[in-house]
């Protein structure tokens, strides 16, 4: 039941962009699907999804053949535990102050020999037990996607450290959250908090993991890719909705002002 064709394209060095997702609504999962995203990064740490809600836009997910990625809230066993038994394609993990927080949450996301997940093949990633159980435990092993955001100063001088982790796939740069731990929050093009971002990257690349990123319009996106960023969280529902809400109030405004 995972849909394993993120993790394999950015294996094959494809750009895959995808959007963070906010709205509790099958409709609109489908529209982003519709509209060209690879995958959703389903955010779990700023929205109030519970865990029905999550699995159900995972399910609607799967309908468009659309990647879905649990923006946990917190690495505890449990948000990776029922993230993934729900059938997403691998989690995205915020919020780590260093390379050691990294290493105890790992093994939660892969199944023996190589972590210690908690076994069950009662649940939709496993088909609900319809899908043999060696074959299940495999296929979750290889083809769950981790991501780990790196947001602030002391994670980015260790990144080193963070790139040895094997289990780790993607290495995000949290510009945002990385920008105030420099000092300048929001201010994403600042030279010092570009220096940290290139620093990052360079690392990142040669150790052979993914660079991912956040990005707020199309100038930014287009550097990140330039500079080898793969997995891309471009824009958000609600930021897409509320742009489009402005345009539209423009218009009602210049609506007003025919009889005037």
């Amino acid at each position: 039941m995972i849909n394993s064709r993120l993790k394999k394209q950015l294996l094959e060095g494809k750009v895959m962009i995808g959007a963070f997702f906010k709205a509790n609504n099958p409709n609109m999962v489908e529209m982003m699907a519709y509209a060209g995203y690879d995958f959703i990064i389903v955010d779990n740490e700023h929205s109030n999804f519970d865990h029905i809600d999550t699995e159900n836009i995972i399910r609607a997910a799967d309908g468009v053949n659309l990647d879905t990625i649990i923006r946990i809230p917190s690495a505890s066993e449990e948000n990776i535990l029922h993230s993934l038994d729900s059938g997403a394609s691998g989690i995205q993990v915020p919020s780590l102050r260093n390379a050691d927080d990294a290493k105890k949450f790992v093994p939660f996301t892969k199944y023996y020999p190589v972590g210690n997940r908690g076994m069950n093949v009662n649940q939709r990633a496993a088909k609900f037990g319809f899908m043999p159980s060696a074959e299940y435990f495999k296929s979750a092993n290889e083809n769950t996607l981790v991501v780990v955001h790196v947001e602030n100063v002391e994670m980015a001088e260790q990144i080193d450290e963070l790139c040895k982790i094997p289990e780790i796939d993607v290495i995000f740069i949290g510009a945002g959250d990385l920008s105030q731990s420099v000092g300048k929050p929001m201010q994403v093009n600042d030279p010092e908090v570009i220096k940290v971002v290139d620093n990052i990257i360079d690392k990142t690349k040669k150790s052979g993991k993914i660079v991912g990123a956040w990005v707020g319009n199309i100038d930014d996106a287009r550097k990140y890719i330039e500079k080898g960023a793969r997995y891309l969280g471009f824009l958000s529902d609600s930021s897409i909705f509320i742009n489009a809400l402005k345009d539209v109030g423009n218009q009602i405004e210049s609506l007003k002002q025919v009889i005037k």
